[in-house]
């Protein structure tokens, strides 16, 4: 018997780990070395999709569940394939995975941490669930990865920011292709001082749970660096819905540029909250007043619509990537085609790296030639790979964090459609945003060993 199987029933004993948490696979052969949790032994193999279908989130949730259906359509040899033809790794072919039909339940974490390891719980329980992905919340995605390492599955996770993702929270079974807090302090920071100069006066406005602390944290780091002043940091509640409160001290702070640690539906409305209040028309210091919104999406920004002009942002990906930026990106266009025919409109970022990381987990069960998440996790790790859109990227062994190109984005002052709200302002090379695996800002967990439950 091995020490890892001495160690799991020791801890099991004790009442910690996985029995505290998650009760036993739905297959588990303590007398097999071999065995992990949910082996598939039948012609399918079934995924969990965890989204937020409701709460201020929703919106990504939905186009990320939209993408993971068209992953497994690909997957299962429907459709026209979409990125699995530019894809540099060729190991999929459109036969499911390892041969086995690709199946998949879906839930609602309501971002929330306590619905989202719920429902995770649930899937991988009753549902027999070999991989958990999705999220568009850190809060939720680092109580889904903590779980999914408990129970000894593979956590690919969604539309997550913030810095303890891949940081102190990190965990050996999780992995996330979205960028980061750090990425986009690192990208920003030079765009914002072409445009804005050295000398700012800057108050922060912060979503209350680990994506905005460390959002703040990254982007008040990069813009002291220039010569920035971080004059107030206010925290909001992610459940506010009326910023209005928050607004009115700004000015009175003598701040001015006001930066939104905002996301989804909070953006929208504490960027419609600042607009009304007439921030934008202000000029404090002898300056304009500016407003920073350091990540959004297209999706936000249409529910922003005329706020958004001329707000300057970053990206995880952009579907104009490669009609504007050439063939460095490839994929995209094929992504862009895929979604664009099945549902009548572009995919967001959080589409597009959902549907990447569903891929990915495929192909590095392809590779691995076995479903154990102890080798999908070592096939995944150090993997370098191209054609999912971000151009060349890396998926880092040392963190489980990926590398890649940053977009720095601005909304447009004249679209020419509701799809049209964002433009691109610089792609900032990967080199520019990596950083070392013991950086400050990271500090403090450890990634540990991988858990294949058994």
């Amino acid at each position: 018997m091995s020490n890892k199987t001495l160690t799991r029933r020791g801890v099991l004993k004790s009442g910690v780990g996985i029995g505290a948490g998650v009760a036993l696979p739905t297959i588990f052969t303590a007398s097999s070395a071999s065995a992990f949790t949910n082996e598939p032994t039948g012609s399918s193999v079934t995924l969990g999709f965890n989204v937020p279908q409701t709460g201020p989130y929703a919106d990504e949730g939905a186009d990320e569940l939209r993408a993971y259906e068209l992953a497994v359509e690909h997957l299962n040899g429907g459709g026209d394939g979409g990125m699995l033809g530019t894809f540099s790794s060729k190991v999929l072919d459109g036969t499911g995975i390892m041969g086995k039909k690709v199946q998949y339940v879906s839930g609602d974490t309501q971002t929330k941490s306590d619905a989202a390891r719920a429902s995770a719980k649930s899937m991988i329980e009753k549902d027999g669930a070999i991989m958990i992905t999705g999220g568009s919340s850190s809060g939720v995605a680092v109580a889904v990865q903590g779980l999914c390492q408990e129970a000894g599955v593979i956590f690919m996770a969604g539309l997550t920011h913030s810095n303890d993702t891949t940081g102190k929270d990190k965990k050996a079974n999780g992995f996330r292709h979205f960028f980061n807090a750090y990425m986009s302090g690192a990208a920003l920071a030079p765009v914002l001082e072409k445009l804005y100069g050295n000398d700012r006066r800057a108050y922060h406005l912060t979503a209350d749970y680990t994506w905005g602390w460390t959002q703040q944290e990254s982007i008040a780091a990069a813009t002291e660096a220039l010569g920035w002043e971080t004059v107030e940091n206010v925290l909001t509640p992610l459940a506010q819905t009326d910023f209005s409160s928050y607004i009115a001290p700004v000015l009175n702070a003598g701040a001015d540029v006001l930066v939104l640690n905002h996301y989804g539906g909070n953006m929208v409305n504490s960027l419609t909250n600042a607009v009304q209040f007439g921030l934008r028309e202000k000029q404090v210091n002898g300056k304009n007043f500016e407003i920073v919104v350091p990540l959004y999406s297209e999706l936000m920004a249409k529910g922003a619509g005329a706020n958004i002009k001329g707000i300057v942002g970053s990206q995880n990906w952009d579907w104009k990537l490669e009609n504007e930026r050439g063939d460095k990106y490839a994929g995209s266009n094929a992504f862009v085609k895929s979604f664009g025919e099945k549902y009548g409109f572009p995919p967001s970022q959080a589409a597009q790296t959902c549907y990447a990381q569903t891929l990915l987990y495929a192909d590095a069960v392809q590779r691995a030639g076995s479903f154990n998440p102890c080798a999908v996790a070592e096939a995944m790790e150090d993997f370098e790979f191209d054609g999912l859109g971000n151009g060349p990227t890396t998926y880092r062994g040392a963190d489980h964090q990926c590398f890649k190109d940053v977009l720095v984005v601005r909304g447009a002052e004249n679209p020419s459609d509701e799809y049209n709200l964002v433009e691109i302002v610089e792609v900032t090379p990967v080199e520019q945003v990596t950083y070392a695996p013991d950086h400050p800002m990271f500090a403090g967990g450890a990634l540990g060993s991988c858990n294949a439950g058994a």
